[in-house]
């Protein structure tokens, strides 16, 4: 049994913002060895050769994040 771990980006969702080193913090979806894709939010290696800590959410916790986030917004939205 392999100790490796492997990650593949399925679908790349967005690009958050960049650090001075060139690390992109991105929203993809990305499955885990060889698991279900999930949501991920984690900074990548310009090349996606490396990864930083991140978070991996399901779809029944993304949905609530993107929920919160809405309602966080509106309520604080100063336009």
């Amino acid at each position: 049994m392999s100790d490796k771990i492997t990650c593949t980006i399925t679908k790349s969702l967005a690009v958050l913002g960049e650090n001075a080193k060139g690390y992109t913090k991105e929203a993809n979806l990305v499955s885990w060895n060889n698991a279900t894709a999930k949501l991920d939010i984690r900074e990548w290696h310009p090349e996606h050769e490396r990864c930083g800590k991140g978070i991996t959410l399901s779809e029944s916790e993304g949905r609530k994040l993107m929920e919160a986030l809405v309602k966080f917004y509106e309520a604080n939205d100063k336009d």
